[in-house]
């Protein structure tokens, strides 16, 4: 794969807060080599890399859905797809599965299974109408290949503060060979491929040898319970592949993430009264300062493979609500975080720390103790997973890589968390993440490198050969 273009890129030109298979964040790490890959992993095995007769005309074919595989990329970005508005890109998934000449199905978000299920996010959102969209490309006889799921999720971020962008966040703009947009990178340009992967095989009049699973779901940015109503209602597989863009590397490893939020209450009075009152605002950032604690001692020995980031557990302040009246004291704070657990760690414990820790700032500061802030759950509660690296699926997979590219795929971890691992742990479905070379996601600008989309539909074809099997 030649995700990046090939000019090199100065140092401060390197987008901050790279993980995995991205660009490289000064100071952690030099530059390596190809800009696709930030180095911290181990590449795969070199292997035989000259594709077989048969292989050739399964790239070709795909290739030849590049202006597809762009239109779909660009009427994804083009629908806004934030938390509760994820309809009208799944309505787009809906018709291009069909297009494929497959049966799409609805798979609802049924909020009381979803909370009776042990592998479920707490949510307080409403879930009624959404859907999942699921096609199955059904095999041929033989039967005698091993399945797949083929997953991306169309929910999208906020692209706010729209200050930020110099292009507009939803309308797709094109310069050069990237893609700008929300949701270009993260994640619409993986459903790209995944359909371009599957239309270019239709096209050589091939079916699998076993049963094909491809899924757009909703709620990966908050829950993961997308897939998980996906796996409740049936979608397993000998393998999953999640289109998450890593560029010219396989995520075998990734952290789990916790949603949590402190609620710290103080007593209102009128501004020109103020120091009779208590700020809940202002003690917020005393409970703050004591997680910020915790973070640093998670990030004290990081296990393998995590001690390769300089930073692996981040504790990120992602929204304060507090107060309504700038001269009242405010007797309320809501402060939302999101932090990062290793594989291996379960979230019950990280729980226990956070509140333990939380609980220990009220101590020490007598106007917060008596009036005891609260911790509360919504959003993720996913654990970290990986998967070895000579699992079959990995190694099959670095093989239509190599073969595909020249050159084998780095196996890499990654700091975020993904669907790979609620596939894996409720769905018995080993997986991984591969996708296309993308920057800013989550950022102002975000882009794809649009001839990564078109090698890694290539890749998935190959792989699907070689996983599945193919019958004329």
């Amino acid at each position: 794969m030649d995700p990046a273009p090939a000019e090199p890129f100065a140092e401060e030109e390197y987008p901050q807060g790279a993980y995995g298979g991205a660009r490289p964040s000064p100071p952690d790490l030099l530059a390596p080599p190809d800009a696709a890959f930030d180095g911290r992993g181990e590449m795969a095995p070199p292997r035989a890399a000259e594709p077989a007769a048969q292989e050739l005309e399964i790239l070709a074919a795909v290739q030849s859905q590049a202006g597809f595989m762009e239109d779909l990329l660009v009427a994804l970005i083009d629908a806004p797809t934030l938390l509760g508005n994820e309809g009208p890109g799944q309505d787009l998934m809906r018709y291009t599965f069909g297009g494929l000449g497959l049966q799409p199905v609805d798979v609802p978000m049924d909020a009381d299974a979803l909370r009776a299920h042990p592998g479920s996010a707490p949510f307080d959102w409403d879930v009624r109408g959404k859907s999942n969209v699921v096609a199955t490309w059904q095999p041929a006889e033989p039967r005698d290949g091993r399945s797949l799921i083929l997953n991306g999720h169309v929910d999208v971020v906020s692209p706010e503060p729209l200050a930020g962008w110099t292009k507009p966040p939803f309308m797709a703009v094109r310069d050069e060979d990237w893609i700008y947009g929300r949701g270009a990178a993260d994640m619409k340009c993986g459903l790209a491929a995944i359909a371009g992967a599957v239309r270019g095989l239709r096209a050589l009049g091939v079916r699998p040898r076993a049963p094909i699973h491809l899924e757009s779901v909703v709620e990966e940015e908050c829950s993961g319970n997308g897939t998980l109503s996906c796996v409740m209602a049936g979608f397993t597989a000998d393998a999953g592949i999640v289109a998450e863009p890593f560029g010219a590397a396989i995520t075998v490893s990734q952290v789990g993430v916790l949603w949590f939020h402190v609620v710290c209450r103080g007593v209102p009075v009128h501004a020109a009264e103020e120091r009779r009152g208590i700020n809940a605002i202002e003690k917020s950032f005393e409970v703050m300062q004591a997680l910020r604690g915790l973070e640093a001692e998670l990030n004290l020995a990081p296990p393998p493979p995590y001690e390769r980031f300089s930073h692996p557990i981040n504790l990120n302040v992602g929204a304060i609500k507090g107060g309504d009246w700038a001269s009242t004291v405010p007797g309320e704070c809501v402060t939302s975080y999101r932090i990062a657990l290793y594989p291996g760690m379960k979230v019950r414990d990280l729980q226990d720390r956070i509140e333990a820790v939380v609980a220990e700032a009220a101590v020490e500061d007598r106007a917060i103790f008596e009036n005891p802030p609260e911790v509360r759950y919504s959003g993720f509660t996913s654990e970290g997973y990986d998967i070895p690296d000579d699992h079959p699926m990995v190694q099959t997979l670095a093989g239509a890589f190599a073969r595909q590219s020249g050159q084998p795929p780095a196996l890499v971890a990654t700091t975020g968390t993904t669907d790979a691992g609620i596939l894996a742990r409720f769905g018995d479905t080993p997986s991984v993440c591969f996708g296309p070379y993308a920057e800013q996601a989550h950022a102002a600008d975000e882009r794809v490198w649009f001839p990564s989309v078109v090698q890694t539909a290539q890749v998935m074809a190959l792989f699907i050969r070689d996983w599945c099997g193919l019958s004329s």
